[in-house]
């Protein structure tokens, strides 16, 4: 089984998925993979830099991440092309690593912050969201990130909204309390799995 694990920025996706790792389940992350496949070398770096210039480089040749950002979330016109080149090479990259990692999880999964906005549940047999009110993804992005209001408030329009996210879960965690109230509901969750679906 494939589970999607998604929720809005700064809602504690990772910080979940580690949890699910320290019960012996393996995850493969989008925003790793979306870095892996524009690492210098890779074929979408070259059309990055080729269609936005050197500007969106580092000196040693690494994508400049915060450049093209600025870029792409003020031109949805931009983004789009970025995501037509990045998307589809992510896509098949994650498949590989799901492949990989089935052989030696009991179930695995996919975390990814555009799971339902990139088409990526349809990889997936079951949707869990990290769900925080707003105003806490707001606090814990600006200082996690040190990015302006502004940009965040970019990237939450990027997403779908928290409500519409949640109605498309199958399963939410409440990831507003302390540590360990998160980690009850991921042991919980961890259970439900193995019983019902495995």
């Amino acid at each position: 089984m494939i589970v999607g694990l998604t929720g809005g920025i700064g809602s504690g996706k990772s910080t979940v998925a580690r949890a699910f790792g320290s019960l012996g389940i393996g995850w493969v992350d989008a925003d790793d993979v979306a870095r892996e496949v524009v690492m210098p070398g890779e074929p979408a770096l070259a059309a990055i830099s080729e269609h936005f210039g050197n500007d969106v480089l580092h000196a040693d040749g690494t994508l400049n991440r915060s450049a093209l950002r600025s870029i792409v979330f003020d031109n949805p016109a931009e983004r789009q092309w970025l995501e037509s080149v990045t998307h589809p090479r992510v896509r098949e990259r994650i498949l590989v690593h799901l492949e990989r990692l089935q052989r030696q999880s009991p179930y695995v999964l996919l975390v990814s912050p555009l799971l339902f906005e990139s088409g990526q549940d349809k990889l997936v047999d079951r949707t869990i969201v990290v769900d925080v009110p707003v105003e806490l993804q707001l606090s814990r992005t600006r200082a996690r990130d040190d990015v302006s209001e502004a940009q965040v408030h970019a990237i939450l329009a990027a997403q779908l909204p928290r409500e519409e996210r949640l109605t498309k879960a199958n399963d939410v965690i409440d990831n507003s309390g302390d540590h360990a109230s998160m980690m009850q509901q991921v042991t919980q969750l961890d259970q439900h799995y193995r019983n019902k679906y495995l």
